[in-house]
């Protein structure tokens, strides 16, 4: 999977430094107009899953926005924006790229009243911003480092989501970022994983109460996906092997998960879906 020196050693990871670049797109993906005349807000949409969730929703006639890390991710995201902007289908508006730290509220109400002075509303929002961290024991998981993590994994979606519903009537749809990890476990990534299990949770509590409304909330748990999450969290060792370990023994790339975000965006394609999860993961059967 990786070349030798994958490593970066620190979050947030960057994707224009990875060898072999993750794939965000491919020539087999044929659009269809899916979200032609929606606008989308996506989060850590700037590399890794999220710039291939916002290259896919563009194709699909979305207009995207998407959030980065400020002051470390700008290469990528204007990479990202540069993709999108070339992808876009006529009718919608230029992307936007924001930079902020989504992990508290204020930020996140920023992202939102900044998305909706350009756009006016938001369609779909895909919470999916996230940072990881490798450790041998619970012991070695400080206050600081917990909440960090947990500010990034959960508190931005409960932040984002509580301000962009302001902005959002009946037909949107809320979708969140979890993992195979919330349904498996991870021994070595356990303050991320008890995120990852928090916002299933949240997904469905979330749909219960938005349903009336006819916002409906649902989650993409993927399994191993080579993103810039990768070389940022694990050893060379790790990288070398990652992905070796399901059924169909290879790592995803971020394009074979972004068509689950567009289908559960997409109003005819699932109109009948709210508190699902689904599981582009390789093969790894879970306790869905």
């Amino acid at each position: 999977m990786a070349s030798e020196r994958q490593k970066q050693g620190a979050q947030p990871g960057k994707e224009h430094v990875m060898d072999p670049s993750p794939q965000f797109s491919s020539s087999d993906y044929q659009p269809s107009n899916k979200l032609r005349g929606k606008v989308a807000l996506v989060t850590g949409g700037d590399s890794g899953i999220g710039r291939a969730v916002s290259y896919c929703f563009a194709l699909e006639g979305a207009t995207v926005a998407f959030t980065y890390v400020k002051g470390q991710e700008e290469k990528d995201a204007q990479e990202t924006l540069q993709m999108l902007k070339e992808a876009k289908t006529s009718e919608a508006k230029d992307p936007i790229a924001i930079p902020t730290d989504l992990g508290f509220d204020e930020n996140c109400k920023r992202v939102v009243d900044e998305v909706i002075n350009a756009f006016g509303r938001i369609d779909v929002l895909i919470n999916n911003a996230a940072e990881q961290y490798e450790s041998s024991s619970i012991e070695e998981i400080d206050e600081a480092r917990l909440e960090r993590v947990f500010r990034t994994n959960i508190f931005s979606y409960f932040f984002v989501t509580r301000h962009a519903l302001k902005h959002m009537k009946e037909g949107s749809s809320i979708i969140n970022t979890t993992s195979v990890n919330a349904y498996k476990g991870n021994a070595s990534l356990l303050d991320y994983t008890s995120t990852k299990g928090a916002i299933v949770a949240f997904t469905r509590g979330l749909a219960l109460q938005l349903a009336e409304k006819g916002i409906r909330v649902n989650g993409v748990a993927p399994g191993p996906i080579w993103t810039p999450l990768i070389p940022a969290s694990f050893n060379d060792e790790k990288i070398k092997n990652f992905g070796s370990e399901v059924p169909m023994k290879r790592a995803g790339q971020p394009i074979e998960v972004a068509p689950s975000y567009v289908f559960l965006a997409c109003n005819h394609c699932s109109s009948y879906f709210t508190g699902q999860v689904l599981h582009p993961n390789g093969g790894a059967v879970v306790n869905a």
